[in-house]
């Protein structure tokens, strides 16, 4: 089993957002996709409802009083643009007419609201966090600063490492910690990492072999390693000269690391009384929302949802048993052509059904047409008028 000397030192308080998908931390990955899917589920069913909705086909033509067709303005694209502009705080120029299509934007506008609000809050949370000190990525980020002391085991192989080393670096390094007040020598490495644990702010480094260092990580959610090696070295079992089981041994142990049976049994020693961490330590995304904390609000519009399309397949029925009562026709022949024109969504005019009650004379349309003309035109007469009198004022 290879290691090396590292650093082991403590996680300081989380950055604030300094990159340029800063924007997205407030939720995790889930609840953005959770949310973009359920955008475009709701788009179809307002547009589903929309069309099984009687009231909201309307007279295209609101000065004819009997208009001979009928048009829904409610397409995929206007649909995805009413739940866009709503969710993005906007609004929407044009609104449905029909109660269920009504009741499915509104569970859409509470959801809005609540994402909004709590995307708002939480941003202002992660923009607002204090920053933290410029980390230590290396031995040479180590070396090279003075707020951050470091040290080693008392008389250990790694204060031998320095002592010894060649290095112009590690040989810099060494008088550092020779010359340090008060010292930053422990007696075991248990009391360097109870060191590293206790110091505030991160301000003291422990050199350990990488072995135990991941053996302190694995209990203590609060550390980390600098992933940096200083040396290279290897584990091996002691023999007396001349051992007979000295070429047997030698070959079962290939024959572990081969197999990877040797990480397996390290992983079973070093994970056992290993606690459970948050991903990421104090560096992950720990304070963004998932849909543990949000998906109340995902159930609400769902379940709202529901009830709209119930309610508007209930006014569908009944306004086919109407239209089959006027036609006087089969009521399952009427549901099969209203249903197949409904899921015929690139059709957004229909014929205008005749009332039960009698029509009116031709000359009561014209009249109605005309007074509808004439009101128009009163009210264009009566912007001039006014315009004129505040230019002869002038």
């Amino acid at each position: 089993m290879s290691l090396g000397i590292s650093i082991l030192h403590k996680e300081t308080e989380q950055e604030a957002i300094d990159n340029m998908y800063g924007f997205m931390r407030p939720f995790s990955i889930n609840v953005w996709l959770h949310t973009i899917t359920l955008y475009l589920v709701l788009s179809i069913a307002i547009l589903l409802i929309a069309r099984l909705d009687p009231d909201d086909w309307e007279n295209p033509h609101p000065c004819n009083p009997r208009p001979d067709e009928l048009e829904n303005i409610w397409g995929f694209k206007n649909c995805l643009w009413l739940t866009l502009g709503s969710i993005m705080t906007q609004g929407c120029d044009i609104l449905p007419k029909g109660i269920c299509s009504r009741v499915a934007t509104a569970m859409w506008w509470f959801f809005s609201l609540i994402m909004t609000s709590t995307y708002t809050a939480n941003l202002a949370a992660f923009l607002t966090m204090s920053r933290k000190e410029e980390a230590i990525k290396s031995v040479e980020d180590l070396a090279n600063q003075n707020k951050v002391k470091y040290g080693v085991m008392s008389n250990g192989s790694t204060q031998a490492f320095f002592q010894t080393s060649g290095n112009s670096l590690y040989q810099k390094m060494w008088a550092t910690m020779k010359n340090e007040n008060p010292t930053v020598f422990e007696s075991t490495n248990a009391k360097g990492v109870e060191r590293v644990l206790s110091t505030k702010k991160g301000l003291y480094a422990f050199f350990m072999e990488s072995a135990q260092i991941e053996f302190e990580l694995a209990r203590h959610c609060g550390l980390k390693k600098i992933d940096q090696y200083l040396d290279s070295k290897s584990y091996g079992i002691g023999m007396p000269l001349g051992a007979d089981y000295r070429r047997s041994i030698n070959s079962a142990v290939l024959q572990l690391q081969e197999n990877g049976k040797i990480l397996e049994l390290k992983a079973k020693w070093w994970k056992r009384g290993a606690v459970e961490c948050a991903q990421g330590g104090a560096e992950g995304n720990k304070d963004e929302l998932g849909l543990a904390n949000v998906g109340g609000v995902f159930v609400v519009l769902a379940a709202g949802i529901l009830l709209a399309l119930l309610f508007a397949i209930g006014e569908f029925l009944w306004n086919v048993y109407s239209i089959a009562v006027q036609e006087q026709m089969g009521y399952l022949e009427a549901l099969r052509s209203e249903a197949k024109f409904a899921c015929n969504i690139g059709v957004t005019r229909k014929a205008a059904k005749p009332a039960l009650s009698a029509p009116p004379s031709e000359q009561g349309d014209a009249d109605g047409m005309e007074r509808c003309i004439l009101a128009g035109a009163g009210s264009v007469l009566n912007i001039n008028a006014s315009l004129l009198n505040r230019l002869g004022r002038q």
